[in-house]
């Protein structure tokens, strides 16, 4: 018997390129109450984003044609899906790995190999925040009307130009295109920046530099 509550009618897009991962974690989510669209990479996937908004997106990392951190970054600066939940799944669990996945915009960063019944409660957990945010989109900022930030936080001049773009909408491969240094170099200063703000992901650093008339 299928579960009822936050499942129903919950439509998932599932990205790997790999068809036997694929094959089990859709029969796995759709056995669970789930409607599951699939794709083989970020590029496909963007095809079906074009078409079909889901509830949320379950993505791997390193994918042939366009990787995770592309599209999630794409994601993000569509106003039709800036909203989506990003969950990611990798086969690397270091740290750096970590905070890069959710610096690129990603709500839950899993490693593979993962339980999953593991998975399901990942994505029930992040449908359930979403769907609250959607019922009450100002109780947020009523609670908490700015991202907070110690008072003692400084940036770098590089940094400082960094967040700027952020705030901006830019993707770290555009920042480096316009500054002239590799995408590695951008993405370290960004996890710099989070690492000193205590913020989690790009769209709050965007935040803060905004209400902090950074941008």
């Amino acid at each position: 018997m299928k579960d009822n509550g936050v499942k129903d009618h919950k439509r998932l897009l599932l990205i790997d390129d790999d068809p036997n991962l694929i094959l089990l974690v859709q029969d796995y989510l759709v056995f669970k109450g789930y409607e599951v669209m699939t794709a083989e990479n970020g590029r496909e996937a963007l095809e079906v984003l074009a078409k079909e908004i889901p509830d949320m997106i379950i993505c791997d990392v390193m994918m042939p044609e366009m990787d995770g951190y592309a599209l999630v970054e794409h994601i993000r600066q569509d106003a039709r899906t800036s909203w989506i939940p990003v969950l990611f799944l990798s086969a690397k669990g270091q740290s750096q790995d970590r905070v890069k996945g959710l610096s690129t915009g990603a709500d839950v960063y899993m490693v593979k190999p993962f339980e999953p019944d593991e998975l399901v409660a990942q994505v029930e957990s992040s449908l359930k925040q979403a769907n609250r945010l959607m019922q009450h989109p100002n109780k947020g900022a009523e609670a908490n009307p700015k991202i907070q930030v110690p008072a003692s936080v400084e940036l770098t001049p590089t940094e400082f130009k960094v967040v700027q773009f952020v705030a901006r909408g830019l993707a770290n491969k555009e920042i480096a295109d316009v500054m002239n240094v590799s995408q590695r170099t951008i993405e370290s200063h960004v996890s710099n920046m989070l690492g000193k703000t205590g913020l989690h992901n790009r769209t709050e650093l965007a935040r803060w530099a905004i209400e902090s008339s950074m941008a």
